[in-house]
This record gives structure tokens, sequence and C-alpha cells, in this order.
């Protein structure tokens, strides 16, 4: 140590840092000038040195000044030690040891947070003294010296539990393994605070599971069992975090004890501590995940249904009931504005659905129990009904105020198990959704929000019953309902009324048409008095809408009540401003709608596009001249609407195209290595303007082409996976359109599409989907270049041939499948099999002429195969298979 004694702070320079703290801490203080001085400071070298002196010794200055110190040099040396002299880095570390033992508590913490620093920088190896020291306190048994170093060892298995389970030079063992009987034995400590963290710790590590902890895991579980009547709410909160992890990760430790652990937490969810009832709450729903026997939990039903049902009323605290009181001619603050995330385009089959069932935000005991019962109700299914659904009857039957709160939860469970319990409720759902209709104009405004969600959890019956008279006028009951709602005068209440005639209008689809006027009417009238955040959920709504009804709404009478006020929107807000994003979505919605009833809105909405696309460009690098800060989701939201116009205009957007620059702003976007979200934007736009007016990419096709093969050939290829699945469609599309003018980069392309479909398993089916037709297209204008190297990929090939619906771009994979067997006959041979059985996966060619060449194809394997080998290779196949291909032997003969 003797290199450290040589520092020593100056008078000067110490009592102007101290000065620049207290001020710092000062509520009215000018944080520009500190931010300033502090910069100031951080030059010098041992600035460092003087703040770990303040934490640790300036016993003069207030707790408050020394913590300040102790914050500001965790971000410092977050960035800076690494790069600092040995010697500092020395004394830094001697410095904060000592800490852990200080009388005050807040200097401890503070010290066990720079430590947890350092380790994460430079895990333990480097600093043995640490571990040391860390041990040595933990045996004093001096409260103060237990706790600091307890506290520093939880912080550095919350942050980094892996440092303690690795070699470490110099010890025999692990250090988690020297540490965890120690920790057990905290577990039985008179002070509560050394049981918590001890507790905390060991449970750090359930998810890494080190051999000494499975070595000891049934010491550790009767430490729990130990624990799990604690006086201290945090240790059962623990306790129980415990065993939802414990049957997460590994539920065969929990097997010998389920029955006890399953009572347990149903005494503990019913806890006076919400959030230890809350942490038991988590544990059905691992239950139900973890595959375990369900009879153990089956007998549990009874009492346990009732609990939950309990814990779904709102608590008084809950930060609902304050904001549900919000009228609608309250402004919005700038935090109920939630960060919005836009999806860029995608061309698949499985792109990702919304959740929509989150009606609360915050994760709370009502919200848990809500969702342990759906899960139950989706695994125990009608069962649970004898149990729930007496208590919902009874609670549903009180009328006064004051049980206002569990009539509401009564009404959200039978929402919770819409989807598990449809079976048992079907034939009550109409006299329930009878019961519900009239809950829309409770006076109550939680009432009348949760019986818009829990209507929408029963739209597809709600939808079916169109059919018959008395189903219809319950559908007509409940769309007026709703409508009547999303008019609402609260906030809460209008929130609650879009989101769930969105769910409605996915559901009925064009059977909305009828009603179509009445809609736009309510959307638009509350379009004009909505405020920024619900605003939000009109677009989504009038944009589900669009999507619903498709080519319904281009009726004048409808665009004279949607598009003007729209269009006086769309002119108010600046090209700069982050609300023209849900805008712009609710656009490509209409515009794909509209088809080209959209052309005469299309010129200013096409060219505003441009204009942004155009600024942000800019702004990425020089942002003074473009006048805004870049912000890529202006790209992004920008292409997304430009693929909805081609999507809708077709060919009529050619004019648009050719008078713009957009061709070469689309390969900029193709280009644009640090987003990908853009790249992943501009591919799906370069495969719509690929099929509706392909003359106007020519001049840049083959850089179009090389950009979009390089998203194929990557390392990263499961990160960018959406790149990559956008990048290989339009490769496939500008294939069908241009033809051999792809030859240059067909082997590339196909030199990365063959390791794609030979990892199906390992990737998204989308990305197989488009990389098997691609691939097929690519077959079909260029079967010379390709079918030289047909015996590599046929069989993974035809495998994720086999695996796609029919459509048309199954029939072009198909075409190329029949020209390369033409150009190269003995190339399938080795793969006739999966040949047939990919062929054998059509329902039906609607195609007349690609069905011939399917059937000319499996003719001449017959005539090619003599003695027997046709015959054996149908042998191979499923029944089910031989079926199939029975329908071509009209022109091959008798296959089977």
């Amino acid at each position: 140590m003797a290199a450290t004694a040589s520092w020593q702070p100056q008078e000067e320079g110490f009592n102007s840092i101290c000065a620049l703290l207290q001020h710092q801490i000062s509520p009215s203080s000018d944080k520009s000038q500190i931010w300033q001085q502090l910069q100031h400071f951080s030059h010098f070298p041992d600035f460092n040195n003087y703040l770990v002196f303040i934490l640790a010794r300036a016993e003069g200055q207030s707790v408050e000044v020394r913590q300040a110190a102790g914050l500001l040099l965790k971000n410092n040396l977050r960035t800076a030690f690494n790069s600092m002299t040995p010697a500092y880095q020395l004394y830094i570390k001697s410095e904060l040891l000592p800490c852990l033992g200080a009388a005050d508590r807040h200097i401890r913490s503070t010290a066990g947070t720079i430590i947890t620093v350092l380790v994460q920088l430079g895990g333990v190896s480097g600093w043995p003294e640490l571990l040391q020291t860390l041990a040595n306190c933990l045996e004093s048994n001096d409260l103060n010296h237990m706790e600091g170093a307890m506290d520093a060892l939880s912080k550095i298995c919350e942050d980094v539990p892996q440092v303690l389970d690795s070699d470490v030079p110099g010890l025999v063992e692990h250090p988690i393994n020297l540490f965890l009987p120690k920790l057990f034995q905290f577990f039985q400590s008179p002070h509560a605070s050394l049981r918590k963290l001890s507790l905390g710790s060991v449970n750090q590590y359930i998810m890494l599971m080190p051999a000494a902890l499975f070595a000891s895991m049934d010491q550790y579980l009767q430490g729990l069992f130990v624990l799990a009547h604690d006086s201290a709410a945090e240790v059962r909160k623990l306790v129980c975090a415990a065993f939802v992890q414990l049957i997460e990760v590994n539920p065969s430790f929990l097997e010998p004890h389920l029955r006890n652990v399953i009572e347990y937490m149903l005494q503990v969810n019913k806890d006076s501590d919400d959030e230890v009832a809350l942490e038991a709450c988590e544990f059905w729903s691992a239950y139900c995940d973890a595959q375990l026997p369900l009879e153990n939990l089956r007998e549990f039903l009874p009492r346990l249904i009732p609990v939950l049902l309990s814990n779904m009323a709102y608590a008084e605290d809950d930060e609902s009931l304050a904001e549900a009181e919000e009228d609608e001619s309250l402004p919005d603050r700038d935090q109920d504005l939630k960060p919005r995330f836009h999806s860029s385009r995608f061309h698949g089959s499985d792109n990702a659905e919304d959740d929509d069932d989150d009606i609360v935000n915050i994760w709370n005991l009502r919200k848990c129990s809500a969702a342990g019962l759906d899960v139950l109700s989706n695994v125990f299914g009608d069962e649970i009904l004898p149990t729930m659904m007496p208590i919902v009857q009874a609670k549903l039957s009180t009328t006064d105020d004051e049980t206002w709160k569990e009539r509401e939860a009564a009404v959200l469970a039978l929402g919770a198990v819409a989807e598990g319990c449809i079976t048992g409720l079907y034939p009550h759902l109409s006299e329930i959704v009878t019961f519900i209709i009239p809950l829309l104009d409770d006076k109550f405004p939680l009432i009348r929000s949760i019986s818009c969600w829990t209507l929408s959890r029963f739209s597809r019956f709600v939808v079916q019953g169109i059919g018959h008279q008395k189903g219809s006028e319950q559908f007509d009951k409940v769309l007026r309902g709703l409508l009547r709602r999303i008019l609402d005068t609260n906030k809460r209440v209008q929130e609650a009324a879009c989101s769930a005639f969105a769910t409605l209008e996915e559901e009925a689809a064009e059977k909305l048409a009828p009603h179509l006027e009445i809609i736009l009417q309510h959307l638009m009238c509350a379009f004009g008095k909505y405020q920024r955040r619900n605003l939000r959920i009109v677009y989504d709504a009038i944009a589900t809408l669009a999507d619903a009804v498709g080519e319904k709404l281009n009726q004048p009478t409808y665009l004279d009540i949607l598009m003007p006020p729209l269009i006086a929107k769309w002119q108010q807000l600046s090209n700069s401003d982050k609300d023209i994003f849900p805008l712009l979505e609710c656009f490509t919605s209409i515009a794909q709608a509209l088809g080209t009833g959209f052309s005469q809105f299309a010129e200013p909405v096409f060219q505003r596009c441009i204009n942004i696309i155009q600024t942000q460009q800019l702004a990425k690098i020089d942002p003074a001249s473009a006048g805004v800060q870049y912000d890529k989701e202006f790209i992004v939201c920008s292409l997304d609407l430009l693929s909805g116009l081609a999507e809708g205009l077709g060919s009529g957007i050619e004019s648009l195209v050719a008078q713009s620059s957009l061709r070469d702003l689309l390969l900029q976007c193709c280009m644009d290595d640090d987003a990908p979200d853009v790249r992943q934007s501009a591919f799906a736009l370069l495969g719509d303007l690929a099929r509706v007016c392909p003359v106007h990419l020519h001049p840049r096709l083959s850089d179009f082409l090389n950009v979009a093969a390089k998203q194929l050939n990557t390392s990263k290829l499961k990160e960018t996976v959406s790149v990559a699945n956008n990048a290989c469609w339009a490769i496939g599309e500008l294939a069908v359109k241009v033809h051999q003018e792809v030859s240059p980069i067909v082997m590339t392309v196909i030199s990365c599409l063959v390791p794609i479909l030979q990892h199906a398993e390992e990737l998204n089916k989308s990305l197989i989907e488009n990389s098997a037709i691609t691939l097929g297209r690519l077959a079909w204008v260029c079967p010379e270049i390709v079918s030289l190297h047909m015996e590599h990929f046929m069989q993974s090939w035809c495998t994720a041939l086999s695996m796609i619906r029919d459509d048309i771009e199954k029939e072009d994979a198909f075409r190329g499948l029949c020209a390369m067997v033409r150009a190269n006959p003995s190339g399938a041979l080795s793969s006739l099999v999966y040949m047939c059985k990919a062929i054998a996966s059509w329902h039906e060619i609607r195609s007349e002429d690609l069905h011939n060449e399917v059937c000319q194809v499996l003719h001449g394997y017959k005539q090619m195969l003599r003695n027997g080998a046709w015959e054996q290779c149908m042998s191979a196949l499923e029944p089910p298979v031989k079926d199939k291909l029975s329908k071509y032997q009209v022109l091959v003969g008798t296959i089977i």
C-alpha cells in the first residue's frame, strides 16, 4: 500500500469540491453551471481521488455531501477507471474497503455500489483484498461491518453474479462456494436486514445454478421454509420470489414439497402486504407453465379462485382510481404520453401481434390476479366455473355505491376467462353480454371502461351472432354502446372504448360495412375532441377500420366524413412533429383500403413523405442545415406510407415516382447500416415498387440487387432477420419483373439462401418461406445458372416449399422448380421423394399451365426411372402424399 500513501488532498481543492457538491445537492442550484464546473474539475487526474477521500474520510462534511461525492465517483469510474494510473486505482480501492464498516448506512451503501461498478469493470481477480475484506466483515459479528459487506455482496450478486461463480487465481474454488455457507447462516440472523440481503443474494443464483447451490439445495429449501413466515415483509417477498424462480428454472427441486409450497403460496397470496401477495400471485402462472402435474393444483382451485377474485378489486391506493377521475377537459401531461414504437413494414407470415389485453399499464396485484385467472382458465378450462361463477354473480348483484369495486372486479373476471372458459360460458354468453351492455352507461367510469374491455373479449361471439335476428340486434347494441363510450367525457373510458372497438373491428371486418356512416361520425367526432394521448388510439381505430372494410370505404359519403379532418390535421403538423407518426400510419391503412380511390389525395401525401425523408437524411449529417434533429422514425413511417401508396394505387403511383427523387433516396435508405428498421422498411418499399413500376428502379438496378444480397450474407442474420426477410422478398419481386437482368447476382444470392434453408429450424418461419420462394423465382428466370447447383439444395428447398400455403408466390417458386428440372433432370434424382412431398403440399394448383408442367415433371421421372425404381420411390411416400399425387395421373398415367 506504500504507493497510495504518497497521495494527499490539497486543502484548497478539497474545500472547492465540497462546496460544489454542497451546491449540487441544493434544490435551487443552477444545474448547468454546476455541470460545467464539474467538467472543469474532471480534467484533473486526481479528481476521483478527492471524491473517494470525501466519501471515506470527510467526517466534518454532511452525509449528503459525502454521498454525492460517492455517486459522482461511481459515474466517473464507469468511463475513467481503466485509463487511470495504477497508483490512483489502488488508492481508490483501498479507501473504499474500510467504508464497508462505516457508522452511517448511506456511506456503507454508496461504497457497496461503487465496489460493484469496479467488479463489473475488472472482476475480482485483480482485487484479492476485496474478497478477503468481505469475508472478514461477514465473520466480524459487528452489525455495521456485516451489513456493509452483505450490502456490497448482494449488489455484486445482482449485477454480476457470474463473477463469483468463476475461477479466481489463488483460490482453490469459486468464490460463491466460500460465501454460500455464510449466506445460509444469515438466513437465521436476528437482524431482518441480513436475512433479506443474504436470501436476495442466493436467489440471484437460481438461474445460473452453480454446482455449490445445486449440491446445497436441501439446505436452501429448508432455509426458505424457515423464512416463509418471517416477520419482515421484504423477506417473505423474497421467499415467494425464490419459489417462483425455482419452479420456472427446475421444478423437480420442488416436486417433493409441492403440496406444502402450494399451501404456503395460497396463504401468502392473502398477505396483508400487497407486494408479498403480488410475488406469491406470480406462482400460479409459473406453475401452469412448468408442465407439472395439474392434479396437484386442481384440488386447491376451490380455495385459490376466491383469493384471486378478491385480489382483483381495486386497492384503495391504486393510481388508476385517481386517473379515472380525469375529465377530458384536463390537458394531458407530458408523462401521460407513453413512448410509441412504430413497427417497420414486414412481408411474411409471422409478424408479431400486439397484445391488446394490457388494460392497466402498471403491474400490480389486481392485474397479476387477473392474469393468473386467465392462465388457470386456459389450463383447467370450464372446471373453474362452478367455483367462480357464484362469486361473480354475487358481486354483480350488488347495486350500492360502496360495492362498485366488487362489481368492477366481477366484470374483469368474466373478461379474464373469456378465452379459456368459452365452452362452458357459451350457452350463457348472450345473457352475459346482455347483462354487461347496460354497464357501459354505469355512473362509475372504471366500470364503464372494464365493460368495454370485457365486451371486446367476447367480440368473436358477438360477431358470429350477426347471422340471425337476435344476434344481429345484440351486435348492434354492442356496437352503439362502444361508440357512445368513445365519446365519453372521461379519458380512461375513451381509451378503453377505442381499444375495445378496434378489437371488434378486427373480428367483424367487412360486416361493419352497413354501419360505416355512424362509425365514422363517432370516430371523427372523437378525433375532434380527444387530447394527444387518446388521439393516437383514435388513429389506430380508424386504421383498423380501413383494414377491416377495405374498398367498402371508397364511397364519397364516407370519404367526406373521414378525410377533411385528417387532411386538416396533416396540414397543421410540421415535418418534425412526432404527432405526425400515428397520422402517417393511419394514412398507410387508408391508402391500402381505398386503392385507386386514394389517388385524389395521393400527390401531396407522396411529396410530403419524400420531403420528410430528404430532411431527415440531411439531419443525420448536418442537423443545423436541416433545421431538425435526426430521428429515424420519421423515415421509417414515411417509407411505410409510400409502401401503402404503392400497394393502394398500383401502377397509378408511377407518375409520382417518375417526377421524384425517390429512387436515389430509397437506395440511401437500403444502405443505412446504422438503422436496421430503416433498411427493413426500405426493402419492403423496394419490393412494392418492383411490383408496380420496376422501370423506375432500372437505372440503379444492380445497386439495389447488390445491397439486398448483402443483407442475406451477414454474421448477424438472427439480429437483423426482418431486414433479411424483406430484402429476400424484394429480390424475388425484382427477379420476376426484370428476368435475365438479375443473372449477375443470382449465384451470390443462392449461396446465401441455401445455408438459410439448411438451418431452417433455427430461423424465423417467414425468412424460410421467402428464401424458398425467392430461390424458386431466380430458378424460374435463370434456370440454366441455378440448375447446375440444384443437388446441393433440393432437399432443404423442397422441405421449405412444402410448408408454404397455396398462393401466387408459391406458383412462381414451382415454375422455377419445373424450369430447373427441365434444364437438369438428374440434379433432382436424389431428392425425388422430397420433391414429391412438396408437390403434394398443394391443396390445388389453380394455374392450369403450372398444373400441366408439374404433371410433365412427374411423367418425365416415371419414364426415366425404369426397373421398379419409380415404384420404389413411391413406396417411400406416406399414404396421404400418394393420395395427393394421384390427381396428377391425368397426364402421367398410373403413378401409384
